[in-house]
């Protein structure tokens, strides 16, 4: 390898499994390959639904044994899902899935103490209800005297040291969009003790040095330093959107649909709130002003719930069923726990008064009309409510994959869609670290790097949006 060429390692931790990716970035040239790839598997136990942590640092540490060498380290995660460790820094117990039903009935009791409008207005954070403030709200912190985000605690286990990365802090409620620091007030006021978090960091700050015990079991020679990255798996996706100019929105695909604007400031109206769009924190002072939309995870615990067939041959046959027979609200709490996904879209469509999809077909052809519908809604919104128009939509993410949806989204958001990269939270985590360590330049700069290397399909929009517009109208689409 070139001495001007570096590698380094990423960990992109997903919902559904996590990955350690190797990007190798010189001058002019940005390749990335897949080290190790393992199973994220949630654990049902009596007290409800956990992440198997344990499970998911051990995969780490064999994904940084089959990286081999590298010159730095990052680690991004899904959001708003911590550890709590106690006074000698001991994990107390497995973290909570944001999928648990603690957090049921929690917004409403906050809100009796900051009212929603409120509430955003201060933190700019749309409604879920499992956002971290709500989850603290419920939990019972106990002998708790630290409490670290899902990548910084994966990053204190490899180090010994402790951060809060903004990007994702930004996703806990308790985060001013404005001064970029702790909402001091409203987490007073909830009663929650902010010296539990760790100081907080930067993208591209120092985040330690890999421990010895890692070196040993990893195989790998120190110094080998952390760095910490756009950790929210978002931040760092939207990070690799490879768009010139302002005028564009992405959309990052995968268990969620993460749909929106890269803004320079938050939009913190009681329009952009009653919309529920969520302003999160990026690099470079950007924000992302984005949409939650449940994403193809509705595909997802279908392909499960029918126990696994090939999905190019599901798609292939979704293709020739008729479009916007059926569509459903894809942002809709019924559908955010596991379980029955094929029943509960066929109740959503007869409760409307729609046909009812019955073969797996049906269903998918529902699923990804509904999901470009969602994205077309998020998208024009975010431009009205931000005043930022568009002229073409990225798509991000796993869903780059699924032809089909990114050509209902251009012909529902009647905008070309450029998709790609695939795994853009790798490719966004591996860029921060090269540029902390000065391979590449500004945002702009990682972007123009990403365009020259990366594999992009650019789709034109096909048809009328009428239909599209008729379909945003009916009561399961609205």
């Amino acid at each position: 390898m070139s001495a001007s060429v570096k590698s380094y390692a990423a960990v992109d931790l997903g919902a559904s499994s996590g990955r350690v990716m190797v990007g190798r970035v010189g001058p002019d040239s940005l390749a990335l390959s897949e080290a190790h790839r393992f199973a994220n598997r949630p654990v049902r136990v009596p007290e409800g639904l956990r992440w198997d942590i344990l499970s998911l640092y051990g995969g780490v540490l064999d994904g940084l044994k089959a990286a081999g060498q590298v010159d730095s380290v990052g680690i991004d995660s899904w959001a708003v899902d911590y550890g709590l460790l106690d006074a000698d820094g001991a994990l107390l117990g497995n973290p909570v899935h944001y999928r648990d039903s603690r957090t049921e009935g929690i917004a409403q009791k906050v809100w009796g103490t900051v009212p929603a409008p409120e509430l955003y207005a201060a933190t700019g954070l749309q409604y879920a209800p499992f956002n971290t403030l709500y989850q603290l709200v419920a939990d019972r912190l106990g002998g708790a005297r630290r409490l670290l985000l899902i990548p910084d605690l994966l990053t204190y286990w490899l180090t010994g040291e402790q951060g809060t990365e903004l990007t994702n802090a930004s996703t806990t409620q308790l985060i001013d969009p404005r001064t970029r620091t702790w909402a001091h007030g409203i987490a007073e006021r909830l009663g929650i003790d902010l010296q539990l978090f760790a100081p907080l960091r930067q993208p591209g700050d120092p985040a330690g040095l890999l421990r010895p015990e890692v070196l040993e079991e990893t195989g790998l020679r120190g110094p080998v330093p952390v760095t910490a990255v756009g950790s929210h798996d978002t931040a760092s996706a939207v990070a690799a959107v490879p768009a010139s100019g302002e005028r564009f929105a992405y959309i990052c695909t995968g268990t969620w649909s993460l749909a929106g604007l890269e803004l320079d400031a938050p939009v913190l109206t009681e329009e952009s709130r009653a919309a529920n769009f969520t302003n999160e924190l990026g690099l470079d002072g950007t924000v992302r002003y984005l949409r939650n939309i449940m994403g193809l995870w509705l595909l997802q615990e279908c392909v499960r719930a029918w126990g696994d067939p090939d999905l190019g041959e599901l798609l292939l046959d979704a293709a020739k069923v008729p479009a916007l027979r059926s569509v459903v609200d894809a942002g809709d709490a019924m559908f955010l726990a596991p379980g029955r996904m094929p029943e509960r879209i066929a109740e959503a469509c007869r409760a409307s008064g729609q046909p009812v999809p019955a073969s797996p077909a049906e269903v998918t052809r529902c699923i990804l009309d509904s999901l470009a519908l969602a994205h077309r809604k998020a998208v024009q919104e975010a431009q009205r409510l931000a005043d930022h128009p568009v002229d073409v939509v990225y798509v991000v993410g796993g869903g780059t994959r699924n032809a089909l949806l990114c050509q209902l989204t251009a012909d529902a958001c009647g905008l070309p869609v450029v998709a790609g990269p695939t795994e853009a939270a790798a490719l966004g985590n591996v860029l921060v670290q090269a540029r902390a360590h000065g391979l590449v330049g500004d945002l702009a700069g990682g972007r123009a790097l990403l365009t020259r290397t990366q594999p992009l399909t650019r789709y034109e929009p096909q048809g009328d949006t009428a239909r599209w517009r008729e379909a945003q109208a009916r009561p399961a689409g609205a």
